[in-house]
């Protein structure tokens, strides 16, 4: 397939780009900045300068293509003002869907955020309904991100209802690659009560990939909504006993499938898309959280 990969020099995309060709699709890499090239490096792919709030920018590089994988955005809410993070993230997102609508793009996998719960960046407190979260869980969203993120998933049920698309919208975890697993996570491997908002869970920039590139290959009709995350928590904690500590019975546990469990059910994308993490923080950490020597 042609594949448009947007955001393709951020963390997610970049593997994209890379898991995309290594399956054999024609990629073409949007983003805002130039690919950086360092000594011996090639960047895989063809690259595509574009400011995708601009929907002539959005029109001239989604032409021609079979699947639009849209990556990017501004990745949280902290850093810009929040009508910059809201505006950027929904307007990039409705300018990219337009264009493949208009030109019949039949799939477009949208990268959504676990964020949408509104378990990230409450500027009041909020705990989940329930854990391990699935797509069934309510959205409480109250930051520009979540909120811009939120308002995506409904551009993409807009869109199935007025064309033939097929949308999947992939809402992973906080995203891991060889670059911070120490710095984000570290301190959640040492210490289960350094558990983050999303109760320990995290998702490998390349599993992510592989979701992103199942997705795109994917048949499902109409617009499905997938979680994605690794199968345990960081530091491989009890997660009851560390729930019930920290939470007591303010938040419902559901049924887990082990006991490091991750906080964030990925049951439907293991059973629709056929995904399963392949990879966990163990991989970069040791027990202490310090990273590993490279192999």
């Amino acid at each position: 397939m042609k594949v448009v990969i947007t955001g393709s020099r951020g963390k997610v995309g970049r593997a994209a780009v890379k898991r995309f060709v290594d399956a054999g699709h024609d990629v073409l890499g949007v983003d805002l900045v130039p690919p950086v090239f360092d000594a011996g490096q090639v960047v895989p792919g063809r690259y595509q300068l574009a400011d995708l709030t601009d929907a002539g920018s959005a029109f001239a590089v989604v032409a021609g293509a079979d699947a639009v994988v849209h990556v990017a955005a501004i990745p949280q809410p902290t850093g810009h003002p929040a009508h910059v993070v809201f505006q950027t993230n929904l307007m990039s997102t409705f300018n990219v869907l337009e264009a493949a609508v208009r030109f019949r793009v039949p799939r477009f996998v949208n990268v959504s955020s676990e964020s949408i719960v509104g378990n990230f960046f409450p500027e009041r407190p909020f705990l989940p309904d329930y854990v391990p979260v699935d797509e069934e869980h309510p959205l409480h969203p109250q930051d520009p991100y979540a909120l811009s993120k939120a308002f995506g998933e409904q551009l993409m049920d807009a869109a199935v209802r007025r064309s033939d698309i097929r949308a999947i919208s992939i809402r992973p975890s906080t995203v891991h690659d060889e670059s911070n697993y120490e710095e984000n996570l570290g301190p959640q491997v040492r210490e289960a009560s350094a558990t983050s908002a999303n109760f320990g869970s995290y998702i490998d920039a390349d599993d992510l990939a592989d979701a992103l590139l199942l997705a795109a290959e994917s048949d499902l009709p109409g617009h499905e909504v997938f979680y994605i995350a690794a199968a345990d928590n960081a530091g491989g904690h009890d997660f009851a006993a560390t729930l019930r500590e920290h939470h007591g019975d303010q938040v419902a546990l559901r049924e887990l499938d082990r006991v490091d469990a991750s906080g964030i059910s990925t049951a439907k994308a293991r059973r629709l898309l056929g995904w399963t993490a392949k990879r966990s923080w163990r991989d970069h950490l040791d027990a202490d959280g310090r990273r590993l020597p490279q192999r």
